[in-house]
């Protein structure tokens, strides 16, 4: 690859219509991911410390929010950055690295909640063996599958990108993201454009898995009213973050792909960034608020303990 390439300066140019915002920007911004971290940490301390919730759903849940941390920590002190400069630059390799956390955090993401599916698709249709099946030795290998083939698996598509000799500069978006780098090749990008494909279909086979995980659960839930009611109290948080997480997927893609760039930018920006922003900040609150377990814990530890009178000042 050309040394040229490797030198570049990339200008994202999805903020520049926002200057005049941009105070409010970073008035909204810094919050909203102090509250992702927030709540996020919550949840992962509260599993970690609280020994009752050292259960296979608790612990799937608690990857699911490291995967949101994740996700966000490429993305927001980036963001941050650009708001205190007219103009917004990035480095070619930070570019990369930018693109390939934020590629990751997305089949991480998806990957956390086909294993979600899966436990809840046990423990639902497989009580009697759930124990069995639903080992420490599986939640170990489930974990790792939903970290390894996303970081490997984007990993490579980041070395396809870094082949190809660019002939451009600018991106159109408020973060960097790989299709938007390959768009500025000057050579064929056949290979990256199969590549990419190959990723698109991972992630619809993780949503296919889901899918089929919940078509039998329902099945199962209409036969047996104590099934129901596991699936109201536990399937339903997940079933929403899936929701949640694929709609704001689909419109970043579609976005991308269709969008016109006659959308007003503050409209545009919210469509393209809604994946990092709302699935992050909602899924801690869905589940901290539906599974009573976590809820009362919570809660329990943010009250004050009572202040217990000192012996030596009680009266005699």
């Amino acid at each position: 690859m050309d040394n040229i390439s490797f030198n570049m300066v990339f200008t994202l140019t999805g903020l520049k219509e926002a200057k005049a915002n941009k105070y409010t920007y970073f008035v909204v911004i810094p919050f909203v991911y102090f509250l992702i971290n927030l709540f996020n940490l919550t949840l992962i301390v509260t599993i970690i410390l609280e020994r009752a919730l050292h259960e296979p759903m608790y612990i799937f849940l608690c990857n699911l929010c490291f995967s949101g941390l994740y996700g966000t920590a490429g993305f927001y002190p980036k963001f941050l950055s650009d708001l205190f400069n007219d103009i917004h630059l990035i480095s070619y390799n930070g570019c990369l690295l930018q693109a390939f956390i934020i590629y990751s955090y997305i089949l991480c993401e998806y990957a956390a909640l086909m294993i979600m599916s899966y436990d809840r698709f046990v423990a639902i249709c497989k009580p009697l063996d759930y124990h069995r099946i639903i080992t420490s030795q599986t939640i170990g290998r489930l974990i790792l599958y939903s970290w390894s083939f996303p970081l490997i698996a984007v990993f490579i598509g980041i070395i396809l990108t870094k082949r190809l000799r660019l002939c451009g500069s600018h991106i159109y978006k408020a973060y960097c993201d790989n299709w938007s780098v390959v768009k500025l090749s000057c050579v064929p990008t056949t290979i990256n454009i199969m590549y990419g494909y190959f990723l698109i279909c991972s992630v619809i086979a993780h949503a296919s898995f889901i899918v089929l995980s919940y078509i039998k659960l329902i099945k199962a839930c209409i036969i047996s009213k104590e099934s129901k009611k596991i699936f109201i109290k536990t399937c339903l948080p997940h079933l929403l973050s899936l929701i949640n997480f694929t709609i704001a997927i689909l419109f970043d893609v579609m976005f991308s792909r269709y969008g016109s760039r006659d959308f007003p930018n503050s409209l545009r920006n919210f469509l393209q960034l809604e994946f990092l922003i709302i699935p992050p900040l909602l899924n801690p609150i869905i589940y901290g608020l539906k599974l009573a377990e976590i809820r009362n814990r919570v809660f329990r530890k943010c009250k004050k303990p009572k202040i217990k009178d000192c012996p030596h000042t009680r009266k005699r």
